[in-house]
């Protein structure tokens, strides 16, 4: 994971990743759900597709392997305008280009120092104590 990620910006740069994250989480998780709640369609496909945002948004959020939740929410989104525009409802708007231009800022910037990716792949102090020499 460190190859994936150079640094995990803190500061101003690593709350604006934050907030970048939360907002794509907030409206994959909000507009997914609302699909759980109200069915429109009962195909298989579009189900895993809502189930696959429910997780995707969940990750989004707690900034776990992001890089690779935002390039799969990228293509996901792609590959639905492209291959079943049918299911591109306003129940599964969450997978449009704005999202998906924001998954793709993401996956080049990397979850910044306020995220479990930065707690559990980030730099760590490798403290070497002294040998007593006799």
């Amino acid at each position: 994971m460190q190859r994936w990620y150079r640094t995990f910006p803190r500061g101003m740069p690593g709350i604006g990743l934050l907030v970048l994250r939360i907002a794509i989480g907030t409206k994959l998780l909000i507009q997914s759900s609302a699909f759980v709640l109200n069915p429109q369609a009962q195909k298989l496909g579009v189900w895993l597709l809502v189930s696959l945002a429910l997780a995707m948004g969940t990750s989004f959020m707690l900034g776990f392997l992001t890089q690779l939740v935002a390039g799969l929410s990228a293509l996901a989104g792609a590959a639905v305008y492209f291959w079943h525009p049918a299911w591109a409802s306003p129940f599964l708007s969450f997978l449009n280009f704005d999202t998906a231009g924001a998954a793709v800022a993401i996956t080049l910037l990397g979850p910044g120092a306020i995220s479990l990716d930065a707690y559990f792949f980030g730099r760590r102090k490798i403290v070497i104590p002294r040998v007593a020499r006799s």
